[in-house]
């Protein structure tokens, strides 16, 4: 198995172009192929975690698009303001 670091954007490219073609037919887990595959996914998540971090988003909007994602938006807008005081206006202005 002659599999190289992922330390350049080339590195990261080429590893992705592997990984894609293992998307279509994915390898079975105990075989040389599946470990392939599980070291090369593995190698580009850590290039991605060095040099694309994900930030956190702001706690506001985290809970506005949780909310918004189960339908609960204005019900649990109105027990927000009513239970805890939170200004109507800072829940849903944009």
């Amino acid at each position: 198995m002659n599999i190289r670091p992922v330390r350049t954007e080339v590195d990261y490219q080429n590893a992705l172009r592997e990984l894609e073609a293992y998307f279509e037919n994915e390898p079975a887990l105990d075989s040389e192929e599946g470990d392939r595959f599980e070291i090369l996914a593995t190698l580009v998540e850590a290039y991605e975690a060095k040099h694309y971090p994900i930030e956190l988003p702001d706690p506001i909007e985290a809970i506005r698009f949780r909310m918004e994602q189960g339908g609960l938006t204005l019900e649990m807008i109105c027990n927000l303001h009513r239970n805890l005081g939170i200004p109507a206006e800072s829940l849903i202005g944009r």
